[in-house]
């Protein structure tokens, strides 16, 4: 059996939930849900707007990965959670269209659910491999 490496990475708010930042298992990388709030002021509020959410929670993922060497090119699967599906999915897809380009966008799951963390609109975690 490998072994399993689980990062809190320094200069980086503590998870929500009793969670690492990261999970490393067989050169994959497995990152905690991320929202929308702001890793330098987590208590601040939310922005309003899925677009805006979204922006942050990828700016938020691309900051993760980097804290352990790699970039959103690295990403292979994405799982994205939104509380209001019909009403936020074409903003979601237009914000994620930007950090995702043709030719480089990873398999994703797209659910709608009843809540998440902080009434945030999205929430999105991934598989990386280095």
């Amino acid at each position: 059996m490998s072994s399993i490496k689980r990062h809190v990475l320094d200069g980086f708010p503590k998870s929500m939930s009793p969670s690492s930042h990261a999970a490393e298992a067989d050169g994959f990388v497995f990152l905690t849900g991320q929202f929308g709030r702001d890793l330098d002021d987590p208590e601040a509020s939310l922005p309003d707007g899925v677009e805006a959410q979204t922006e942050r929670t990828l700016q938020n993922m691309a900051r993760v990965l980097a804290g352990l060497g790699m970039t959103l090119r690295n990403v292979v699967s994405v799982r994205v959670f939104l509380t209001s599906f019909k009403r936020d999915y074409a903003g979601l897809n237009t914000v994620y269209a930007r950090f995702f380009p043709e030719g480089e966008r990873p398999v994703r799951t797209c659910v709608g659910v009843t809540d998440l963390v902080r009434d945030a609109l999205v929430e999105i975690d991934c598989i990386a491999k280095k």
